[in-house]
């Protein structure tokens, strides 16, 4: 038995289901096809941060209208996913660093982004509980943070509710172009469809190799932890020049902190934190932080997400396929942006446009002589 749509989605992390949720509501059949449950990966697994501080320039003005969608979130899928706009307070904990700050200051101040530049005086004033390592910091208050594992189901029940069906459990076994559209079998079934959105994180490197577009990416894993509840300190939510620790305090008290990678099999999937990177990250944790030092560690997790050179993800139309299109390999800082690349798929499909611009993420970049590699807005402000 053959199952027609108009449009067919792989992946049914924020993006697939933001997707099949702007599609729906315009008027279009659409089937999502998820290998696990909706948000069981890289979507459901992270830091929750919403941010727009230390963006890649090519990243920023998505993330900037990804911010404004946040404001809306309750309106659009029925909860705010408790998003709350804590400030992201990025420290700097050398000279080096500092300057780090001032240069993404500067650049991003070209996009209307303008963060409160903190100096060693005052941020010893205002948060009293960073130790002497930390030597200024970054705040831009309208960024904040939200929980992971509230927004993707939340976006598949709206988009079940506007009449998308998502299909989870449902792993992809073959898929082609055939005629004037796309044929793929998965859980047994086939599905047909002349548009085909590839929102499938890592495994998305998969299917745009299986339409002649092979693209190098990765399995990551962010190595994730949370506390046992502490009294409240700290409202902010908090990262380091270059990313190596990023921490936030919730309401309940527990601080959940991430830093270094875990280890995966995507062929399974399956995934689990390592002691070693989990025991580093609380080290670093606890070098700014010091009265972290004695904290119980709860919990630990991760997931997969799909990591790329340049640390940008593939978003656009495919170059080799006519109806394909790519969103895929966030690097591990796609989950503020979900809902709105749903947004900017649902506008290529059906306008063949959208107001964003896309020439960074463009897949054919990594074809040419000139590939990409890590630059310094990645390496010193992820």
């Amino acid at each position: 038995m053959t199952t027609a749509a108009d449009v067919l989605i792989l992946g049914g992390g924020g993006a697939g289901c933001s997707a099949a949720l702007h599609l729906a509501r315009r008027g279009v059949r659409v089937i999502l096809l998820e290998r696990g449950l909706v948000g069981s990966q890289a979507s459901g697994v992270n830091h929750g941060g919403v941010r727009q501080q230390g963006r890649h320039p090519a990243e920023l003005p998505l993330a900037i209208r990804g911010r404004r969608m946040w404001d809306d979130m309750a309106a659009l899928v029925g909860t705010n996913a408790e998003f709350e706009a804590t400030g992201h307070l990025k420290l700097a904990r050398n000279a080096t660093e500092e300057e780090d700050l001032l240069r993404w200051n500067a650049m991003a101040a070209e996009y209307g982004i303008v963060p409160r530049m903190i100096g060693r005086n005052a941020i010893r004033a205002d948060h009293p509980y960073f130790s002497d390592s930390v030597i200024a910091g970054s705040l831009l208050e309208e960024d904040g943070s939200a929980n992971p594992r509230l927004l993707t189901p939340a976006f598949a029940k709206a988009a079940r509710a506007a009449g998308a069906t998502l299909l989870e459990r449902h792993p992809v076994t073959g898929m082609t172009r055939a005629g004037d559209g796309f044929v793929v079998e998965a859980g047994g079934k086939t599905f047909t469809a002349p548009i085909l959105l590839n929102t499938a994180g890592f495994w998305g490197g998969e299917v745009a190799a299986q339409f002649g577009e092979v693209v190098p990416v990765t399995p990551l894993s962010p190595n994730m932890m949370v506390t046992e509840p502490l009294p409240l300190f700290c409202a902010h939510n908090l990262g380091v020049v270059g990313g190596d620790v990023y921490l936030r305090q919730i309401s309940r008290g527990n601080v959940i902190l991430g830093g270094g990678r875990g280890e995966s099999d995507p062929a399974i999937p399956a995934s689990r934190p390592l002691p070693a990177p989990t025991f580093s990250a609380m080290e670093r944790a606890i070098e700014i932080l010091p009265h972290l030092a004695g904290a119980m560690v709860i919990r630990s997790w991760t997931g997969i997400d799909g990591g790329l050179p340049d640390a940008l993800p593939v978003m656009g139309p495919s170059h080799t396929t006519p109806g394909l299109f790519h969103a895929f390999g966030f690097s591990g800082h796609g989950f503020m942006l979900g809902p709105v690349v749903g947004a900017v798929l649902s506008e290529l499909v059906l306008d063949g446009r959208t107001d964003v611009a896309l020439e960074g993420f463009d897949i054919g970049r990594f074809a040419r002589q000139d590939a990409p590699e890590a630059d310094i807005w990645k390496t010193r402000l992820e």
